[in-house]
C-alpha cells in the first residue's frame, strides 16, 4: 500500500492521463482512502442518528440496536454500509467539520458552523493568511480559520481561561490527528499582545471596543477586522467605537439564520425548525495610517443620535427620551432610573 497517499497502487488520475499527480499531505492524505486505524467514523443509522466512533483494532461499537467490530470498518472505503448484529444499517462515512463542531466537547459555548462559515468568506480569510484571534473557546472557529489559512498560514489564538484553552487545544488536535503547524495558542489577555504584520483579526469576546488600539496596531493597511458578538447593544457599541476611533472603513455589520427544508416527493416546504439568530457578524476594514476615514453621506435615521431636550438644548441619550415604566408605583424609581410620574387622583 501507498502509505503517503492511502491508495492501492497508482492513483486513478494519474493512470488515466499520464500526468504525475503530486502525493497528498496533511489532512488531504488522512481524509481519503480506505478507513484506517485512528479515523474518525460517523455511524449514521436508518432515523438519522449519528454516532461518531474511532477506529481500533478488535474493538466494538454498541448500541442497543447491536454491536458492530471495527475491524468490519477498517480497510473498507468510505461510504459503505454496514449492518450490527441486531440486523441495523449504518452509513460509515468520515465526519465533516461541522459534524466534529456540533459533537466534540465543549468548554465555552462554540461558534456555530454557519457563522464560521461566514467569518472565513467575509473576512476573507486565504491560504498562507497571518490571523489573530481572540476567544478560541472550544477550538470550533480556530479549526474553520486553521483550515482556511493552511499549513504556510499562522493563527494565533488569545483565550483568557487556561482551562477553555486546553479543552481547546485537545479538540483542534483531535480534528487534525495532532498539532496544526500554522497554529499558535497563547492563554492571556488580547490587551497584551504584540502582534503586527497580522492579514486578519478575528474576535469572539464580550468587550471588544476596548482592544481596538490593539486590534489597529496588529493589523496592516486593508486587513479585515471581524468582530463576533451575541446582542444589538454590543454590536452598536463596538461599530460607535470603532467610528471614533477613525482607523478604520465604514463598519458592515449582518447576522445569518439557516433554516433546513423538508424534502419528500411534492411535499417541499420549510423544516418547523430553524437555527435562527446565534450572533452577528461585524466586518470593518484597516486604513493607512495618518488616513481620515470619508464623511458618512447617508441620512440619519429620526432619532438615531437623539432628540434635543427643548430645556437644555443638549442631545438626549441615543434611542429618543428615556422611557418610564407605567407600571411602576408613583414616585418610585423604574428601570429607566426616573420616577413615575404623579397622576391626579380622578385619572385612571
Amino acid at each position: 500500500m501507498d502509505e503517503t497517499n492511502g491508495d492501492l497502487g497508482q492513483d486513478p488520475q494519474e493512470e488515466a492521463t499520464g500526468v504525475p499527480i503530486p502525493p497528498r499531505a496533511g489532512e488531504a492524505a488522512r481524509r481519503r482512502g480506505p478507513f484506517a486505524k485512528g479515523d474518525r467514523v460517523q455511524l449514521t443509522d436508518p432515523k438519522g442518528r449519528k454516532h461518531t466512533v474511532v477506529l481500533e483494532p478488535g474493538k466494538q461499537f454498541h448500541t442497543h440496536r447491536g454491536a458492530l467490530a471495527h475491524d468490519e470498518l477498517i480497510g473498507a472505503p468510505e461510504g459503505i454500509v454496514v449492518t450490527s448484529t441486531g440486523n441495523t444499517p449504518y452509513l460509515a462515512l468520515r465526519p465533516l467539520l461541522a459534524d466534529f463542531v456540533l459533537a466534540m466537547p465543549r468548554g465555552a459555548a462554540v461558534v456555530y458552523p454557519k457563522d464560521a462559515a461566514m467569518i472565513v468568506g467575509y473576512a476573507d480569510i486565504f491560504p498562507g493568511a497571518r490571523v489573530l484571534e481572540a476567544g478560541v473557546g472550544s477550538g470550533a472557529l480556530a479549526c474553520s480559520l486553521l483550515r482556511a489559512v493552511g499549513d504556510t498560514g499562522l493563527l494565533v489564538s488569545y483565550e483568557r481561561r487556561a482551562d477553555f484553552a486546553d479543552v481547546a487545544r485537545r479538540n483542534i488536535e483531535a480534528f487534525f490527528g495532532g498539532p496544526h503547524p500554522a497554529h499558535q495558542l497563547r492563554v492571556g489577555d488580547l490587551g497584551t499582545a504584540e502582534e503586527t504584520d497580522m492579514d486578519r483579526v478575528v474576535l469572539d469576546m464580550l468587550a471588544p471596543w476596548e482592544v481596538l488600539g490593539t486590534v489597529a496596531r496588529a493589523l496592516v493597511p486593508g486587513g479585515v477586522l471581524c468582530a463576533y458578538v451575541a446582542t444589538a447593544t454590543q454590536l452598536s457599541r463596538t461599530v460607535e467605537a470603532l467610528r471614533e476611533y477613525g482607523a478604520f472603513a465604514e463598519p458592515a455589520a449582518f447576522e445569518t439564520m439557516l433554516r433546513d427544508w423538508h424534502l419528500d416527493g411534492l411535499a417541499v416546504r420549510p423544516e418547523h425548525r430553524m437555527v435562527g439568530h446565534t450572533g452577528f457578524l461585524l466586518t470593518a476594514r484597516r486604513l493607512a495610517d495618518g488616513v481620515t476615514p470619508p464623511p458618512r453621506r447617508r441620512r440619519p435615521a429620526k432619532g438615531a443620535h437623539g432628540e434635543p431636550d427643548p430645556a437644555t438644548g443638549e442631545a438626549a441619550a441615543p434611542g429618543g427620551p428615556a422611557l418610564v415604566d407605567e407600571a411602576a408605583p408613583a414616585g418610585e424609581a423604574t428601570l429607566a432610573g426616573e420616577a413615575a410620574p404623579r397622576r391626579p387622583a380622578d385619572e385612571p
